[in-house]
């Protein structure tokens, strides 16, 4: 069954519901059944986190190495700089994600208006 599947008005509503909706909170409520019976420190628990953790820094470096849109146009080396001083300010700031993302942006947009 695909999304062309059938006329009506109303299948791409039932189409999102089932597959965006359906397909990926029924994987979230067994998480969070499933978890709230485990050890915070349970083998299975570290490694659940730890695949999260670098589908997260594997997300961020595709974003820093293969931008698109009109971050594409900026220099990599600008984009680099800019994720290191907002990890510096975020530690540096006591782990504040605020500060972090605030230094990151004042960099890149800087160095966008000295370059262009």
């Amino acid at each position: 069954m695909s999304f062309d599947a059938f006329d009506a008005w109303w299948w791409p509503y039932l189409f999102i519901l089932l597959a965006g909706w359906l397909a990926t909170d029924s994987w979230r409520y067994l998480g969070v059944y499933l978890g709230g019976k485990m050890s915070e420190e349970s083998d299975i628990l570290v490694f659940v986190r730890c695949v999260a953790t670098a589908l997260v820094a594997a997300v961020i470096a595709n974003l820093i190495v293969f931008p698109s849109g009109a971050l594409a146009d900026s220099p990599l080396v600008l984009r680099v700089g800019a994720a290191i001083a907002g990890f510096a300010a975020y530690l540096l700031a006591r782990k504040q994600i605020l500060a972090g993302i605030v230094v990151a942006e004042t960099v890149l947009l800087t160095g966008l208006y000295v370059i262009g």
